[in-house]
C-alpha cells in the first residue's frame, strides 16, 4: 500500500472511530430516514395516478430514491462542523505539523462520511421493501455510487467552508440559507412533474435535480437513460472541482 492510501486508510479509521464513540449521531443518521419513510410516505398514496405522476410506480417507488438523496446531502453537510471544531481544539494544528499528505487529511473525513451515507442508504433500502418499495439490485448499487459521489462534493465543500470561514454561526448561515432551496427544489419529497411549469425550469439551475431523476430511474432498473448519464456527467464534474478546490484550501490552511 502506498504512503498517500495508508495516510488516507488511518485517517478515515480514525474518523469513524469518532463516529462510533459518538452513538447520538449513528441513532439520527439510521432514524431520520425511517422517519420520512413512516410518517411522509403514506400520505403520497393519495397522489398516486395524479397527471404528471409515473405511470406504473408506487408512492415508495418515487420517494425512497429520494429520500437516498436527503441522506447523501446530509451525510456531507455537515462535515464543517467536525473541522471547526478540531481548529478549536487543535487537533489539526497537531496534525499540521505530521508528514500526511493534504489530499489524506481531506479525503479521511470525506470518505467517512461516504460510509454514514451507505450505511443507512442500505438499511433504508432493505426496510422499505415490506411496505411497497421494488428496487432493481443493479440499478440501487449504481445509484450507491452516485449518490456517494455526491456526499463527496457535499463534504468537501462543506470542509474547505469551514477551513476559510472558522466559524460555526458563518457555517451554519450558509448552509442553513442553502440546504432548504437545494432540496425543495430538487423534487425529492415529490415528483417536480406535478409542479407549476416556473419551477421546473428552476430545477434546472440545481445539480440535485439531476441526481434524484437518475435515482428513481435506477431504483426501477434504468440504468443507461438520459437522466442517469446527465446525473454521473454533473456530479462527477461538481466531484473534481469541490475536491480540487478543497485540496488548495487544505494547502494553504494546514501548510
Amino acid at each position: 500500500m502506498s504512503t498517500f492510501a495508508s495516510q488516507t486508510w488511518w485517517l478515515l479509521q480514525r474518523k469513524l472511530l469518532e463516529s462510533w464513540r459518538a452513538p447520538a449521531w449513528i441513532v439520527v443518521a439510521l432514524s431520520t430516514p425511517l422517519l420520512y419513510l413512516a410518517l411522509f410516505g403514506p400520505l403520497l398514496n393519495s397522489i398516486v395516478g395524479a397527471p404528471g405522476f409515473p405511470p406504473g410506480s408506487s408512492a415508495l417507488d418515487i420517494f425512497v430514491p429520494g429520500v437516498l438523496v436527503i441522506v447523501a446531502f446530509g451525510a456531507g453537510m455537515g462535515a464543517g462542523w467536525t473541522v471547526i471544531t478540531e481548529l478549536d481544539t487543535g487537533v489539526l494544528e497537531r496534525l499540521r505539523v505530521t508528514p500526511a499528505s493534504r489530499l489524506a487529511l481531506l479525503l479521511g473525513p470525506v470518505l467517512r462520511d461516504v460510509v454514514t451515507f451507505v450505511v443507512p442508504a442500505i438499511v433504508v433500502t432493505i426496510a422499505a421493501q415490506p411496505f411497497g418499495y421494488h428496487p432493481d439490485a443493479t440499478g440501487t448499487a449504481v445509484l450507491l455510487v452516485l449518490l456517494s459521489l455526491l456526499t463527496i462534493v457535499v463534504s468537501a465543500w462543506s470542509n474547505a467552508l469551514s477551513m476559510l470561514l472558522k466559524d460555526i454561526g458563518s457555517l451554519a448561515s450558509i448552509v442553513t440559507g442553502l440546504q432548504l432551496p437545494l432540496t425543495l427544489l430538487s423534487g425529492v419529497l415529490l415528483p417536480l412533474e406535478i409542479g407549476p411549469t416556473w419551477m421546473r425550469v428552476l430545477a434546472h439551475a440545481n445539480p440535485l435535480y439531476y441526481a434524484v431523476n437518475a435515482a428513481r430511474d435506477l431504483a426501477q432498473g434504468s440504468i443507461l437513460t438520459t437522466d442517469t448519464g446527465i446525473a454521473f456527467a454533473v456530479v462527477g464534474a461538481l466531484a473534481a472541482m469541490t475536491l480540487t478546490w478543497a485540496t488548495r484550501v487544505y494547502r494553504s490552511a494546514v501548510a
